[in-house]
């Protein structure tokens, strides 16, 4: 079967509208996608001016489609921290039709291992803003900073989803708008910078269309056995929210999932290993259709490698899992999933021949392979 892909972002290209038209990005990374209510499709990532690394001068950019993601407009710049750093996009369109974006900023000269180690102030470590658009993301309001509501004292890292938002549709929270997120801890003993263990998950969450923000569930239990790391999230049909995280830890397999039957706020239990994920260490995506009633999941298929995009499905809320979906063998890392239309499934994903972060790609893919 022939599939319809498009190559929105590729590293080393230049920009071509924004703050900086002349800018050229060494990679762009981190991909998010979502669909407007007029079917715009809007592909965010980060765009890193000087290198492939997480650190440094990074816009938060965008490319949007009207067809479907078959061909692209020119990239536009959403928001820039100077020269410092603003990424981990978490978007999502509103029933009442407005544009949420959620991301985070610190300063161009902290490294993750330094603020991880507590060796960066407050404000020059992970700090969360908010941003809207009115008109399928043309134009964007002012950033504003949310930490203080969502990132609780002495926590050290902080990242939100990466990939889409939610807004969720069923139930009694119908309405609020969830983002999953991450942190770490200090640690209990020697401080080194590498404890996994110290990683945790939480998510934030708004009830009046991202005016006002508050921290839903923590889970940040330093046992090494499950510890939440870069986490997304999906809506189930009665409103239950599913989680899906990376962990690197003692328990087997590299994902782990779990559940709020209360939008968020709290979990039912703490997350738990799913080992019938096969994925390396690596950031995933979920997404539930609505009708049919099945939960997708997409990420590298290598049990260690980035590597073998997959796109898994679930008839059974996450319980169990199948392979719908190989895109091929090449490299390739973090992704986002998106419903185009009622026959069509998107997929942003980062790819290359020879290094997982040569593109971020797009490809349409029948929602009848997946169901099947």
């Amino acid at each position: 079967m022939s599939y319809l892909t498009s190559v929105p972002y590729r590293a080393g290209t230049r920009g071509t509208s924004g703050e900086d038209p002349g800018a050229v990005y060494a990679s762009f990374r981190i991909p998010a996608v979502v669909v407007t209510g007029t079917g715009t499709v809007l592909a965010f990532a980060e765009g890193r001016h000087e290198s492939a690394a997480d650190t440094g001068r990074i816009d938060l950019v965008l490319r949007r489609s009207a067809d479907g993601g078959r061909t692209w407009d020119d990239l536009r710049v959403v928001t820039s921290n100077g020269s410092g750093t603003a990424g981990n996009p978490a978007p999502v369109v509103t029933a009442e039709g407005r544009l949420v974006l959620v991301h985070v900023r610190n300063a161009g000269t902290a490294e993750e291992r330094a603020i991880i180690r507590g060796k960066v102030p407050d404000e020059d470590g992970r700090r969360v803003w908010v941003q809207y658009s009115d008109d399928d993301g043309v134009t964007w309001s002012v950033p504003r900073e949310i930490t203080a509501a969502v990132k609780r004292p002495g926590w050290r890292w902080y990242a939100t989803t990466p990939g889409h938002a939610l807004q969720l549709r069923a139930g009694r929270h119908a309405g609020r708008i969830v983002v999953a997120g991450n942190h770490t801890c200090p640690p209990e003993g020697p401080d080194t910078g590498a404890e996994p263990r110290y990683n945790g998950g939480h998510c934030l969450y708004s009830d009046d269309l991202g005016e006002t923000w508050q921290l839903g569930y923590v889970d940040d239990t330093s046992d090494d056995y499950v510890n939440p790391n870069e986490t997304t999230a999906a809506e189930l049909p009665d409103g239950t929210v599913y989680f899906n995280t990376r962990t690197d830890s003692r328990s087997p397999g590299n994902r782990a999932d779990a559940v709020s039957a209360d939008g968020g706020a709290t979990l039912e239990r703490r997350f738990r290993p799913q080992a019938g994920l096969v994925a390396p260490v690596v950031q995933c995506s979920v997404l539930h259709l609505g009708t049919p009633d099945v939960l997708l999941f997409s990420g590298p298929g290598h049990p260690t490698a980035r590597a073998g995009m997959t796109i898994r499905a679930s008839h059974d809320r996450g319980v169990t899992w199948r392979t719908a979906h190989t895109v091929d063998g090449l490299p390739a890392a973090y992704s986002d999933l998106v419903r185009l239309d009622e026959d069509t499934v998107g997929l942003l994903y980062e790819t290359g021949d020879f290094g997982p972060y040569e593109t971020i790609t797009f490809r349409r893919v029948p929602l009848a392979e997946l169901v099947s």
